[in-house]
């Protein structure tokens, strides 16, 4: 079904691996399509509860776009080439379930925009992650003008934009890029823990969760509030609600249904 990517099923968990392993992973325009053919099988699946996005091999989780395509790029292209990314990368961001990237090496320019739109991001401890885009005379494209800033402040920010020096997974951890850094041998095991934490909680109650976050950069405090108040409504009818509350209150295990 696909050739620059593989998507897997473990359970509840998907995992979606970028397989361009002789070319460190790099996306190319066809790599972004099967990613989003993959998002349509997804979301079709009741079953899946969490995906986590990787790269092949041990080198690289993505490094970057394909350079031959993006020599090719002119004004025209460059827009509609950018923007389609952007749509991909955003609607792994807004899906329903949650995501991580186990970023298994380098993870630059479109890499780390694609790590930045997952949920949560776990790194081995060899990883690299940046902003290279300056040092080949463009900018970054994906969203990383944005998503970086809204993780780690606009300050640093700017200084991985416009240096597009990479910083280590230490580093990333230390200014929040990254949720967890752990050795790459353990790294896919440690996505799988956080996934499994995260599939063990009310689907409904996860999702809403999820959304309201997301609207923490998109206006005002008082909307954000809003729409907070609006989801916390819809999980308040939930069945896992009752359960939850329940359980709580006859000091036993809860048994969420997803409902």
């Amino acid at each position: 079904m696909f050739e620059y990517i593989k998507l897997e099923y473990d359970g509840a968990i998907a995992v979606l691996t970028v397989n361009r392993p002789e070319k460190r992973n790099a996306v190319n325009n066809a790599t972004v399509e099967e990613i989003d053919r993959a998002l349509s099988e997804l979301e079709k699946n009741a079953g899946v509860r969490v995906l986590i996005v990787t790269g092949a091999g041990d080198k690289s989780f993505i490094a970057g776009a394909d350079i031959n395509e993006l020599a090719r790029r002119d004004t025209l292209l460059g827009r509609s080439e950018s923007r389609r990314r952007q749509e991909i990368y955003t609607r792994i961001e807004t899906m329903e379930i949650p995501s991580i990237a186990a970023i298994n090496g380098f993870a630059v320019g479109t890499g780390l925009e694609l790590a930045m739109a997952c949920t949560l991001r776990v790194a081995a401890s060899s990883a690299k992650l940046g902003q290279p885009e300056v040092k080949l005379g463009i900018i970054p494209a994906a969203g990383g003008s944005q998503r970086l800033p809204r993780l780690i402040g606009m300050g640093r920010a700017m200084e991985m934009i416009l240096t597009g020096e990479p910083i280590t997974a230490e580093q990333a951890l230390s200014i929040g890029l990254v949720n967890r850094v752990t050795a790459l041998e353990s790294l896919m095991e440690e996505a799988k823990k956080l996934a499994v934490l995260l599939c063990s909680n009310p689907k409904m109650a996860v999702q809403y969760a999820k959304e309201a976050v997301l609207r923490y950069s998109e206006g005002s405090l008082a909307a954000g509030l809003a729409h907070e108040s609006y989801l916390h409504a819809l999980s308040c009818g939930t069945q896992d609600k009752r359960e939850g509350t329940t359980a709580f209150l006859e000091k036993r295990a809860p048994r969420f249904e997803g409902k």
